[in-house]
């Protein structure tokens, strides 16, 4: 706010010492004001679990930017209460404080230290030389590239380009967009890897003949860890990405619910595999023809598990809805790889492969479909545990 006035005084009049001592007359009050982005309050309202904000401003200020930023409403607390408070006392303040207003750059490091001893992980975010040792103690300082100074950049971890808190909440957004789709790569090559190895176990273990050779699983692996990737990395953000609770930093990428949520996915397709398998030596098919079967039944399973493997939580409807082109390409790039294997014949004998019937299709790709459906159900029932193992952990 400024205050504007005048005043005048004769010329013959002898001047002030001071223009104090002039008689002015208040004119007006002009307000100044620092208007918010368009785009904060919606980005503000994704990330509204985080709900801190530390300005120098008045408390009155910062409580009407809040408000207008979509910030939920809570204490406030000024520097001047701030000053006479212990460690212990502002650690517990900080828990239910929104508005922290009228800040000196070493109370803002106070805040910063109270939040990261209660387990906060702690952004900050400035632009001048006063925030850099803020910025510095953070977990992740974020400077503003644009109108930053050199210090603040240097003390930080992170420079927004363009200045807007916007790319702040889209960084996020990415990030665990990126967490989940490195979880659903890891259940999926988990889960795959325990029929390539089963199936060349068991025929050791009982006395069957081999179901696969080397050539077969150096084929498979060139096929399947290729697929996996190009499709989870395209794969888009979960539906709740931005209203779920942040994971705790202590939890493992690897949880054990997380394992065995793989190897369950794992041991049900090395069964319909295997059993087909088995099954097919017992009608008197020759071995180079249940070899083919059981290949072309893992090809059709392994898309089933890629399927499965897309959401953490939704239904089996929306494998099939949710936008993928990279899902749609790969299923046509191994359908054609498996038609090439079995009907080319120089690539059949290679691969010792006998000829598949439109029945032996049917029966492969029903293989696939029993695998989507049955791990679709136990993922529904099982839905609870299932998120907190599969991606998503309590704050």
């Amino acid at each position: 706010m400024l205050a504007v006035a005048r005043a005048s005084a004769p010329a013959l009049i002898a001047r002030p010492e001071t223009p104090r001592d002039f008689p002015f007359e208040l004119l007006r009050l002009v307000g100044l004001a620092d208007p918010l982005r368009a785009t904060v309050p919606a980005a503000v309202q994704e990330c509204r679990a985080a709900g801190i904000m530390i300005t120098g401003d008045y408390p009155q200020t910062a409580r009407a930017i809040a408000a207008q930023a979509n910030l939920e409403a809570g204490d406030t607390l000024t520097g001047a209460e701030l000053e006479g408070m212990s460690d212990a006392d502002l650690k517990e303040r900080v828990r239910s404080t929104t508005i922290f207003a009228r800040t000196m750059p070493e109370q803002k490091l106070r805040i910063i230290d109270a939040l990261k001893d209660s387990g906060e992980v702690v952004a900050m975010t400035g632009d001048g030389v006063n925030d850099a040792p803020s910025l510095k103690a953070a977990h992740i300082g974020i400077a503003m590239g644009g109108r930053g100074t050199d210090v603040a950049r240097e003390a930080a971890s992170l420079i927004l380009l363009d200045d807007d808190f916007t790319s702040i909440v889209a960084a996020v957004r990415l990030g665990r967009r990126i967490y989940d789709n490195l979880r659903k790569a890891m259940a999926h090559i988990l889960a795959i890897h325990v029929p390539i190895a089963g199936l060349a176990l068991i025929p050791l273990l009982f006395g069957l003949p081999l179901v696969f050779w080397p050539l077969h699983i150096a084929f498979l692996e060139m096929v399947i860890d290729p697929v996996c990737s190009i499709v989870s990395e395209a794969e888009g953000e979960e539906p709740d990405t931005m209203r779920r609770p942040p994971r705790r930093p202590s939890a493992p990428l690897f949880s054990a619910g997380f394992v065995v949520w793989s190897l369950l996915q794992g041991v049900l397709v090395l069964a319909l595999v295997a059993g087909l398998f088995v099954m097919a030596l017992q009608q008197n098919l020759p071995k180079p023809d249940a070899r083919s079967l059981a290949f072309a039944a893992l090809v059709a399973t392994n898309l089933g598990l890629v399927l499965v493997n897309r959401s953490l939580g939704a239904s089996i409807f929306a494998a099939f809805t949710r936008p993928n082109a990279a899902l749609w390409w790969v299923v046509v790039a191994a359908a054609a790889i498996l038609a090439g294997v079995i009907l080319f014949p120089p690539a059949r004998e290679l691969f010792h492969f006998g000829p598949l019937h439109g029945d032996d299709i049917t029966v492969a790709l029903a293989c696939g479909l029993i695998t989507l459906l049955l791990l679709d159900l136990a993922k529904q029932l099982m839905q609870p545990w299932h998120l907190s193992v599969v991606g998503r952990s309590n704050p």
